[in-house]
């Protein structure tokens, strides 16, 4: 994609040193830097103290988890405004970035997804009614496993909705699907360009965990040619993340009892 636009210099822009969840580690960046090197792509790493040099590149490729509350979302505006290739998009950013947003255009469009509420202070209370015990709630903001939790009591979800409804008006509710692993699609342009299953963490539900030290701890990633993954999980995914945009997007599909 980025050879179409002739491009002489892009620019990273990553996550500070200190970050504790990380979009991309060093080796993934130095990884970035050689593949654009070998497009004959000038790529240069920079941090957020050099939004002053946005006008000096072509291209944009954010490596820092988004949203738009983040010095990021200014970045992508300004480098969409200069004239700039840039991914993630300000476009993208905004509807992937709200949980509730994203609910209500997959439910529009008849993708499938576990059972799902959107949960104000006039609702939640039926929630465990209709969707079972255990289920998963969600900040409209989350990302990174942050911001999610399984609640399996209703003393439990009573407790986690008041502490959730402390930070926003609204939130996710949906039922609990337990999986081995979660296929994640990436979609470029809207076409599928790689597939992988991520594993959940060893005696956890969800792909990313916390050691007995507090560290991140990862379950096992597979890579698979996307010809070979479940051509309905492929589908569905870029269904998906073509009612974003045509950027860059990576899609969770859970394969449950043969349905993506």
């Amino acid at each position: 994609v980025l050879t179409d636009f002739q491009l002489l210099k892009c620019f990273l822009l990553r996550n500070s040193a200190s970050e504790p969840n990380p979009a991309s580690d060093d080796k993934a960046i130095r990884r970035f830097v050689r593949a654009a090197e070998s497009m004959g792509i000038e790529a240069e790493i920079v941090t957020r103290d050099d939004y002053g040099r946005i006008a000096e590149f072509d291209a944009l490729f954010i490596r820092d988890t988004t949203s738009v509350n983040s010095y990021t979302f200014r970045f992508a505006r300004r480098a969409a405004a200069e004239g700039l290739v840039v991914i993630d998009d300000p476009e993208s950013i905004v509807r992937c970035s709200n949980k509730v947003y994203l609910a209500e255009l997959l439910q529009r469009h008849r993708i499938t997804t576990p059972a799902t509420l959107i949960l104000h202070r006039d609702n939640w209370e039926s929630a465990p009614d209709i969707l079972g015990l255990p289920l998963v709630l969600k900040q409209p903001d989350s990302a990174f496993s942050l911001g999610v939790v399984k609640v399996k009591t209703r003393e439990e979800f009573e407790r986690e909705v008041e502490r959730l409804f402390k930070v926003s008006d609204l939130l996710i509710a949906q039922a609990f699907m337990p999986s081995e692993f979660d296929w994640r699609i990436g979609v470029l342009d809207k076409e599928p360009f790689f597939a992988c299953k991520y594993f959940m963490a060893g005696g956890h539900w969800q792909i990313r965990d916390k050691d007995q030290a507090g560290d991140a701890a990862f379950g096992e990633t597979e890579t698979w040619p996307v010809a070979a993954a479940p051509q309905d999980v492929v589908r569905a995914a870029v269904k998906a993340a073509n009612l974003i945009g045509d950027g860059l997007y990576g899609v969770d599909v859970k394969e449950i009892d043969g349905k993506a």
